[in-house]
């Protein structure tokens, strides 16, 4: 069975709102792998080895990633260097701005760990809309159902 990580960071709501839709996507009833949902404080380099995908979550704090996310990205990456090459990623994104630092952060650091981004980020720019968290049901089931049939 295929292994699916999400982790994420939420500080308002906004993000872990997105995650709970990318939860639900993921756990689709017609799609059969293990999902395990974890903050990214929480969040460890053997969770992301587990993993045969990530979506990471993070809301836009300054035009950046969440400190938080950054965070998980320092305590990991010397650890996992050169064992996640090709690992399938999506992102999602809260954004106040345009979202696009935070997405640029994500895949300068991604390129490090070899990450291979399998579908268009996932920005809400300002509040939530049922089209947004719809959009966000739909990355997680892309990304899941992708993993069970060996697409990724």
């Amino acid at each position: 069975m295929k292994h699916l990580l999400i982790t994420y960071h939420s500080k308002e709501g906004s993000t872990g709102r997105m995650c709970e839709r990318v939860q639900k996507g993921a756990r689709h009833p017609d799609i059969e792998i293990e999902v395990r949902v974890r903050l990214v404080g929480e969040t460890m380099a053997e969770d992301m080895l587990w993993a045969d995908g990530i979506i990471f979550g993070t809301p836009e704090n300054f035009g950046y990633m969440s400190g938080a996310m950054k965070d998980l990205f320092d305590r990991t990456f010397y650890p996992l260097e050169g064992q996640l090459e090709g690992m399938p990623i999506a992102i999602f994104i809260s954004a106040g701005n345009d979202g696009t630092g935070a997405l640029t952060s994500i895949r300068r650091i991604g390129n490090g760990y070899g990450f291979k981004e399998v579908q268009e980020p996932l920005i809400a720019v300002g509040e939530l809309t049922d089209e947004i968290l719809d959009d966000c049901e739909t990355l997680g089931m892309y990304l899941a159902a992708g993993l069970e049939g060996g697409i990724f």
